[in-house]
């Protein structure tokens, strides 16, 4: 069991001035894996105090681009080297099965680190540019201090989807651990203060909501990067609109999977099993929406619910468990009243529906799959967060993408056929961020985040470090010319 009373600020562990504190419990088997302090407002005072300070005269956002890559890389040799560390306390933080845990939880964030460790090596910080009518030099500078704000499910990879640009950039950070997985965050302070980052480039803690708002709306932050529930990330938005600071919002999903007729319906469904119900379905961008044709659609919902009523569900750490349990218990009272709620409006489980009678312990919800389900349902609009799939019939390619389309979301979504240039045509129309044609993924070179309800600006890709530097124009005399 991890315990700790302290938090990381200023590149040193230092006692929290909080009395409380935040129990962590096994979602697999409720028991406590470790304690750590609910962050109190004075606590989030000093993380930001640090943090400003290392900014406004600490070297980071001073020393070269290639400096502060080749501190990221010694970040990402201390990571490496707790990779079993890691392991244990993602698992017992999250109950992400075996099978997932390196691939889902930890390979994709060192993936993110290396990559932008490779971009601030090669980052230009300025250039000479002539206008029209004037010559200057166009610098790009970091935007300052940064409030990372994270979520439970992929907690260490969305770090490192904020942490990462943000010191690439020359930023300094106060990251806020979800209060359901402390832990990871604070291994990755320990590593950072091994691989020799600067005091206050990198300030942990953990703490709820409310306390959270404190570090939104603290003067001494320049911006937030969000990763959570569209309803919080309309409030973030909106104080940190009041203040004018930058900001990041990566929300909910509701992504549709388009099957066409010309599918490879088997393999179509094999991957789409891994699209929506890894992670027991607590993903933003899982397909939680599979629209077939009127044609295929009885055939499509039984050799989806073939595979998925016979996935292994249990303890995370067993050999072959694909379905662990969701991360809290007000979690799955949450899913199961979604379940309850799409029996009610007429729709057919097919299989699950309820809670695996072979397991005494954890919060688990049975593999879930609906049939019969119209686009107007509650379990076809809202994010569920949990193994519920909805299968929902279309007549033609024009109304699949009408259906797809009506949604508050925009964050994910694909397109599954033999011919590529069609699965091309289909993407370009659907109106979300992100897209995937024959497969869904995510990649640290490549920008990621969503439209309408599910966010603002991109993470990943050169376009997630931009989102870190701020652009200043330097105008020179007349007749000067802008050296090189």
């Amino acid at each position: 069991m991890y315990l700790s009373k302290d938090i990381y600020v200023g590149g040193q562990w230092v006692a929290s001035a909080s009395d409380r504190t935040l129990v962590v419990r096994s979602p697999s088997t409720e028991e406590v894996v470790g304690e750590v302090p609910d962050a109190s407002p004075a606590d989030i005072d000093a993380a930001v105090g640090a943090a400003r300070s290392a900014f406004d005269s600490g070297p980071w956002p001073r020393m070269s681009p290639v400096e502060r890559a080749e501190v990221m890389l010694a970040l990402l040799d201390q990571l490496s080297a707790r990779l079993a560390q890691l392991e244990t306390v993602i698992a017992a933080e999250t109950g992400t099965p075996r099978m997932l845990l390196r691939p889902a939880q930890i390979d994709n964030a060192l993936d993110v680190l290396r990559y932008y460790a490779g971009l601030a090596g090669g980052l230009v910080v300025e250039a000479p540019r002539t206008g029209v009518n004037a010559a200057a030099v166009v610098r790009r500078e970091p935007v300052g201090t940064v409030a990372a704000i994270i979520p439970w499910n992929a907690p260490l990879f969305l770090s490192m989807m904020k942490v990462a640009p943000a010191m690439a950039a020359g930023c300094t950070v106060v990251l806020k651990a979800a209060p359901e997985t402390p832990v990871n965050a604070y291994l990755l302070a320990e590593a950072a203060d091994a691989a020799g980052v600067p005091p206050g480039v990198l300030n942990v803690l953990a703490t709820g909501p409310a306390s959270g708002e404190r570090l939104v709306t603290h003067p001494g932050i320049d911006k937030i990067a969000f990763t959570g529930s569209t309803a919080a990330g309309r409030r973030i938005a909106g104080l940190a609109g009041e203040q004018l600071k930058h900001v990041t919002l990566e929300l909910g999903g509701k992504s549709a999977a388009i099957v066409l007729d010309d599918a490879d319906l088997d393999a179509a469904m094999l991957q789409l099993i891994g699209s929506t119900m890894s992670l027991s379905g607590q993903m933003c961008i899982a397909q939680s929406r599979i629209l077939v044709s009127r044609e295929r659609y009885d055939e499509a919902v039984e050799r989806f619910a073939a595979v998925a009523g016979v996935l292994p569900v249990g303890d995370p750490l067993e050999e072959g468990t694909f379905i662990g349990p969701l991360i809290s218990r007000r979690q799955r009272e949450r899913v199961l009243g979604y379940i309850a709620a799409g029996r009610e409006a007429g729709a057919v489980p097919v299989v699950g529906g309820g809670v695996p009678s072979h397991l005494e312990r954890g919060w688990y919800v049975e593999p879930t799959v609906f049939r019969d389900v119209s686009n107007d349902m509650s379990i076809a609009q809202e994010e569920i967060f949990g193994p519920v799939v909805v299968f929902i019939p279309y007549t033609d390619v024009t109304e699949a993408v009408s259906v797809a389309n009506d949604s508050p979301f925009g964050l994910h979504g694909t397109v599954w056929t033999s011919d590529l240039e069609r699965g091309l045509a289909v993407g370009r129309e659907i109106r979300t961020g992100t897209f995937g044609v024959n497969g869904m993924t995510l990649d640290a070179g490549l920008p990621f985040g969503g439209v309408k309800s599910s966010g603002l600006g991109r993470e990943c890709g050169p376009e997630g470090l931009d989102a870190y530097l701020d652009t200043k124009t330097i105008f020179l005399p007349a007749a000067t010319e802008p050296s090189a």
